[in-house]
């Protein structure tokens, strides 16, 4: 095993007898890990805690096939539907920002904040105004999130597609959705309207196997396209096209490919779970400066952003007893005071 030190994580080689060698850094490793544990353990709080309270040792013997009827059908039809579809869709968004930000070279480069999440509400809203069931809300809202992603890139591409015009031209999209989507709720029936509100916010209420199927299929797909075939390069893409190429990166098909995973990232996620704001902004800042690693530290960050929304939700659900709040209010209100937080510490170093 070796290593260089400095004021970034350590890089470290693992060989193994084989003669396989695998690059890593320990910090990173470190981080990651911990925020899946950290996940992990606020599952076991989530899956105990409720209006039928149960202990740890309770829920692992449930998980494992023992337990009452009665628990039995609150830990696997209610409650771990639930956390599943939020270890998913955290996981997902986190994902998906990562990569966003890698490919554009901006902090600011969020689905948020580029429209996709946009889309795939609007998706959703006209499948609201003009009648449907929550399947086809699903399906509307991927829909909605790939449509607008070929929109975003047909209107960035010249030769190519750079950061630069991707954030122009996402926050315009995103802008002239946020109009359109505010007109279709006016044209809803007044409870579906409401139900629009709620999914729009983003929520985990209610969800069930349905909503994390889909997207669990994409995790499995994408994930090892976005980390092992992609990954690579795309640490020598932050170093600019220019040199990415020089060094045998194919920059064009390789952020089409990434972008694309991206936005089907997002658009499930959003299916599953409704547009749920700030996670895929914030759990990538909040692992890099963990990590102290260059690059864009996918795994961890997944980890990270899984561990945030069951926090998230499991604050959402237990911060007001007797009232549970939508999970994208929580992560909007964590997500808007660390960049307040964030934004104070570099006016503060004199970066601002």
């Amino acid at each position: 095993m070796s290593g260089r030190t400095g004021r970034l994580s350590t890089a470290a080689v693992l060989r193994t007898p084989g003669g396989l060698s695998l690059r890593y850094r320990p910090r990173a490793l470190a981080v990651g890990t911990a925020a899946a544990l950290l996940a992990v353990g606020l599952g076991l709080v989530a899956l105990g805690s409720g209006d039928y309270p149960m202990g740890p040792a309770d829920v692992l013997r449930t998980l494992v096939g023992g337990g009452t009827p009665a628990e039995q059908f609150i830990v696997h039809e209610l409650r771990l539907p639930r956390l599943v579809t939020a270890l998913l869709v955290g996981a997902a968004l986190s994902l998906a920002g990562t990569v966003f930000q890698s490919l554009v070279r901006n902090p600011l480069g969020s689905p948020d904040i580029l429209g996709f999440t946009q889309g795939a509400s609007a998706g959703a809203l006209v499948v609201v105004v003009l009648g449907g069931s929550s399947l086809a809300l699903a399906g509307a809202a991927v829909a909605g999130g790939l449509a607008t992603g070929l929109v975003i890139y047909a209107l960035a591409w010249r030769r190519g597609v750079h950061g630069y015009r991707l954030i122009l031209v996402g926050i315009g999209i995103a802008a002239i959705l946020t109009g359109v989507n505010g007109y279709l709720l006016t044209r809803a029936p007044l409870m579906d309207a409401a139900r629009a509100v709620l999914w729009l916010t983003g929520s985990l209420d209610g969800r069930g196997w349905a909503n994390a199927g889909p997207l669990l299929a994409v995790l499995v797909v994408v994930t090892p396209v976005v980390l092992v075939v992609c990954g690579p390069a795309l640490r020598m893409m932050e170093l600019g096209d220019d040199t990415a190429g020089a060094l045998g990166v194919p920059v064009r098909r390789l952020r089409l490919v990434l972008l694309t995973a991206a936005v089907l990232l997002v658009s499930f996620a959003a299916a599953a779970a409704g547009p749920v704001s700030f996670v895929a902004l914030v759990a990538p800042h909040v692992t890099k400066r963990l990590t102290r690693a260059p690059g864009p530290n996918l795994l961890p960050s997944m980890a990270v952003g899984a561990a945030l929304l069951v926090g998230a939700d499991l604050l959402a659900q237990r911060a007001f007893p007797g009232h549970q709040l939508p999970v994208g209010v929580v992560t909007g209100v964590i997500g808007g005071g660390y960049l307040v937080w964030l934004l104070a510490l570099e006016r503060r170093a004199g970066r601002l």
